[in-house]
């Protein structure tokens, strides 16, 4: 948003009008940065559980789970598909104040940046604590690398159809579902798979890169609602959350199309609820998408204009989401660490390279705390990066300087 003032001076009947010097201040929407920030808090819980809980047991399995233990995990299924988003929209926004090719420029160098971090720091200094690479699994963060350089060519053309192409990618991936193609491009592509292994080394990949190239198009698209004028842009969020939700409750309750695992009738009907919720994320299929982000566009419509007092951390965390990502991982790590030496007096399995069944950690005998525990240790890591996450966005907010702008 742009604000100028404009001083004007009346000498006798003489108007004469004295211009000052025009401040033009641009301010973030808060209501992007609540939603984000709250689903990057979210996800801290996500990745605390993976650190401390027992990661032989599926929490999705209906066959095997727990209901609390269930909705810890569905809570967080929100936190890619609104990150990858809302970096489009965010991606949209930014021509506020830069030229198409200047995005692309920024787009394309962050993308390879994010790359970066996600194969050397994230996996060297968060999830593994070794530089062995006995073991290298790409994921969010690589993806989202990609989607910014896909969108990086994306920007000149007109919003609407980087909107259409990824709607269309979205809804019409699940097609891709029957094929089995026993390459490395489509692992990479759209099938979670093995792309090298070696006697040394393996290198997985958990995010392949459809459908998040077009949630993340799609998001460039969504940003064109905040020219709009805040009434017309609510109503256009809640309509569109609205008839997402139910999209998504019909296309699962038809049980055809839309998600390569099918919901069965359990032992109980609140399992039965937990099949119906239990869709596909790698890859984020379009039920999964459509149960996400439906509810997604109505948390942007409730924030929208207003931010609730008791959202305020999470606005200030979405400021600076990839620095709070960047510590809370080597957070937990450590917290992990402290458990482990507290319980066994070694630490040694921390710093082995886990298997694929078994990431991020290879955990000791009997490893896994109990979920009352996980939420305190997740309450504990957030608390501890708020100061932090708000030190830096007062940085970010003083200073100009280019580097800011990659974290």
């Amino acid at each position: 948003m742009e604000s100028a003032s404009l001083a004007t001076g009346l000498t006798g009947t003489r108007m004469s009008a004295l211009p000052e010097v025009v401040t033009i201040k641009r301010t973030r929407l808060e209501s992007v940065d609540i939603v984000r920030g709250a689903i990057m808090i979210i996800m801290a819980l996500d990745h605390t559980r993976d650190f401390l809980g027992n990661s032989g047991l599926n929490p999705t399995n209906p066959a095997t789970t727990t209901i609390p233990l269930f909705f810890t995990r569905w809570i967080t299924h929100f936190c890619a598909p609104v990150f990858f988003l809302l970096t489009g929209t965010g991606a949209y926004l930014s021509l506020r104040r830069k030229s198409k090719s200047e995005l692309s420029r920024f787009l394309f160098t962050r993308g390879l940046w994010l790359i970066f971090l996600e194969v050397v720091v994230v996996r060297d200094l968060g999830w593994q604590f070794n530089f062995d690479y006995h073991l290298t699994i790409l994921m969010v963060i690589w993806a989202l690398g990609w989607a910014m350089i896909t969108l990086s060519a994306l920007v000149y053309l007109p919003a609407w159809l980087v909107a259409a192409f990824g709607v269309l990618m979205i809804a019409g991936h699940n097609l891709l579902d029957s094929v089995q193609w026993s390459n490395p491009l489509w692992s990479i592509l759209h099938t979670p798979n093995v792309i090298f292994t070696n006697s040394q080394h393996t290198v997985f990949v958990a995010y392949p890169l459809i459908p998040w190239l077009g949630v993340t198009a799609a998001g460039y698209g969504l940003g064109q609602i905040f020219d709009w004028t805040p009434e017309r842009r609510k109503a256009f969020l809640l309509r569109l959350g609205i008839v997402m939700i139910t999209a998504f409750i019909v296309l699962r309750a038809i049980n055809i199309y839309g998600d390569p695992s099918r919901w069965s009738t359990q032992k109980s009907p609140a399992f039965t609820v937990l099949s119906f919720l239990n869709t596909t994320k790698y890859p984020p299929s379009l039920l999964y998408l459509l149960m996400t982000l439906g509810p997604a566009m109505l948390f942007l419509w409730a924030v929208d204009g207003k931010t609730p007092r008791f959202l305020r951390p999470a606005l200030v965390i979405g400021k600076v989401p990839m620095f709070y990502y960047l510590l809370h991982i080597p957070l937990i790590h450590m917290l992990a660490l402290i458990i482990c030496y507290a319980r066994y007096g070694h630490v040694y399995w921390m710093f082995q390279s886990p298997d694929l069944g078994h990431f991020p950690i290879t955990a000791p005998p009997g490893w896994g705390l109990s979920l009352p525990f996980i939420y305190l240790a997740w309450a504990f890591v957030v608390v501890t990066l708020y100061p932090l996450c708000r030190w830096f966005a007062g940085l970010k907010q003083r200073r100009s300087d280019a580097w800011l702008s990659y974290f």
